[in-house]
């Protein structure tokens, strides 16, 4: 005989892990400081590669003022401006970056935690269902 519950959270599984699930249960395989220091460290690398290639279409953009008029720059106070600016665009994106997956990994866990929730009802169905025809196979008597 078929179980309706068995049924009906055996789809709901379904439809978890091929909706949500598969943007969620990867993120619960992480402690929490592993996903988010991930994230920070390829928000690094993004947004150094990011700043360099802005930093290198500005000066392709300028070309021609800065080879006319590097004699003249204070090159000392360039330097530092870039670098300035480069640690602020990384401070405000690393931020950013802690929030955003701090929020996903929340979001993940509290989404995860229901999917677990409905495996362990639909495992205490199997295991009851499983008593039940252990005990009806005790008690049918021995046959020889």
């Amino acid at each position: 005989m078929i179980n309706e519950e068995k049924v009906k959270i055996m789809n709901k599984l379904a439809m978890y892990e091929k909706g949500e699930g598969k943007k969620y249960l990867p993120v619960s395989k992480y402690y929490r400081s592993d996903y988010i220091g991930l994230a920070l460290i390829k928000n690094f690398f993004l947004v150094t590669i990011g700043y360099v290639l802005i930093l290198a279409g500005v000066a392709a953009y300028y070309g021609e003022y800065l080879l006319e008029n590097i004699h003249k720059m204070d090159l000392i106070s360039l330097g530092i401006g870039i670098i300035a600016g480069y640690v602020a665009v990384l401070v405000v994106f690393s931020c950013l970056t802690y929030i955003q997956y701090s929020v996903r990994y929340h979001c993940a866990k509290k989404s995860v935690k229901k999917y677990y929730g409905d495996l362990t009802r639909l495992e205490k169905i199997y295991s009851r269902e499983e008593k039940k025809s252990a005990g009806r196979r005790t008690s049918g008597g021995h046959r020889k």
